[in-house]
């Protein structure tokens, strides 16, 4: 019995994640030095993401056939996108403006870091690149890069033309899908080292900027994780009833998705796992490879709500006031920013650098006063992000009848027979 505990995937990775903190703190050090085995578990992940949402989405497509439906879902996904993240961005920019987390703070007495990486590609990004960018020069680049968009952008074309050969691409179908279930089988491997990739990120986090960078801004930190649990409990939960299903019974079934990336700082991580087990909750394989793929490029809940929130803060600690007129502002350029730097290194500071830029307000120098506790944020926007996705998948499958209730209820029943066995060890 205890050997079946110690097998659980939850109970590994909250035990590496409280010796990551541990090591990190006792020993900073050596929790530096465990930055590979955190770097090493997401490159690993990483190198399948490019074909298991190439597979999935041409399968999703070639078996959906009908390229009104295809179009349907994507419409229907990108206009839920939309709504969601503005609301994210106005409940963030309410929350800022009550709780006024930069008022009274010194900018001349917290701690700075380096930004020049961050403020160089911020003043680069603009829309129109964006939309360019989204067509890759060259089908190997796109997979070579591991740009999703890109990847995005070249499966939908493919799913498109396999599925208008018809009965000509069965055998091409077949193969693919034998295909997907290897890559998946692989996933499964490079998950079990889950727990190292945690245990490695974390103690690297905390080894690296301690937890002493945290009180100085802890008023902004403590306003932006208030805030994501509000979104989540009062906006996402919403939503869930509206469609008939319940939050808490999909935060219980993707909760391992929801400590690794807590480990990780990266919803990444688990893009391929993730796609399995909304399948399992009921989605189907269409609607799956169309909405999360999709959403991790534009359904950005968590790191809207950061955006909106550190962009106030800033001018709060600079003692500018922002008229009705320049919040309305702000909403509007990260509507379109937010999506600019999806799935680039350090996104966050380099849609704030941007957005900064195009405000012409607030110093873009100020970016540097976030950097050490921007880390210890990561965590609430990745997860943020991933339950986000995941309840915008079920939504649009539910609106498209592409949801299967037997098999929804079959998971939660497996999810507490599992949950039963622990208990009863």
């Amino acid at each position: 019995m205890g050997k079946r505990i110690l097998k659980n995937l939850t109970f590994q990775v909250l035990t590496a994640i409280f010796i990551g903190v541990i090591v990190g703190l006792v020993w900073p050090d050596v929790g530096k030095q465990m930055k590979p085995l955190g770097d090493t578990f997401i490159n690993a992940v990483k190198m399948l993401i490019a074909p298991i949402i190439f597979l999935t989405i041409v399968l999703g497509i070639a078996k959906m056939g009908d390229m009104k439906k295809v179009g349907k879902v994507g419409g229907k996904a990108i206009i839920y996108f939309e709504i969601v993240t503005t609301l994210a961005l106005i409940i963030g920019l309410i929350v800022v403006n009550i709780l006024h987390p930069g008022s009274g703070l010194d900018p001349d007495k917290l701690p700075k870091g380096d930004i020049s990486q961050y403020t160089g590609e911020g003043e680069k990004l603009n829309w129109v690149d964006f939309l360019t960018h989204i067509v890759p020069h060259s089908m190997v680049s796109a997979f070579a890069e591991g740009d999703i968009l890109q990847v995005l952008f070249f499966s939908i074309l493919f799913g498109v033309g396999l599925a208008a050969i018809g009965e000509k691409g069965k055998s091409i179908i077949e193969f693919f899908d034998k295909i997907s279930q290897v890559f998946f089988k692989i996933i499964g491997y490079i998950m079990r080292a889950a727990p190292i990739g945690a245990f490695g990120a974390i103690a690297y986090t905390i080894g690296t900027f301690g937890l002493q960078s945290l009180v100085p801004l802890s008023k902004l930190m403590i306003s932006v994780y208030t805030t994501m649990f509000l979104f989540i409990f009062i906006v996402l939960n919403l939503i869930c009833k509206a469609y008939g299903f319940s939050l808490f019974k999909y935060l219980r079934f993707i909760k391992d998705e929801i400590l690794i990336v807590l480990g990780t700082s990266s919803s990444e991580s688990v893009l391929p796992r993730m796609m399995d087990k909304m399948e399992k909750f009921g989605c189907s394989k269409s609607v799956v490879g169309l909405v999360i793929p999709t959403g991790y490029s534009f359904n950005l809940d968590g790191t809207s709500i950061y955006l909106v929130m550190a962009t106030v803060f800033l001018s709060q600690v600079f003692g500018i006031d922002l008229t009705i007129g320049h919040q309305i502002t702000i909403i509007l350029i990260l509507m379109l920013t937010s999506k600019g730097a999806a799935g680039v290194t350090g996104s966050g500071f380099i849609v704030l650098a941007s957005t900064l830029s195009a405000l012409h307000i607030i110093p873009i120098e100020g970016l540097a006063l976030l950097l050490g506790v921007d880390r210890f944020m990561s965590e609430g926007r990745s997860i943020v992000n991933l339950i986000g996705n995941g309840i915008a998948t079920i939504v649009v499958a539910k609106s498209e009848k592409e949801f299967d209730e037997a098999k929804c209820a079959e998971a939660i029943a497996e999810m507490k027979h599992s949950k039963q066995i622990t208990t009863a060890v």
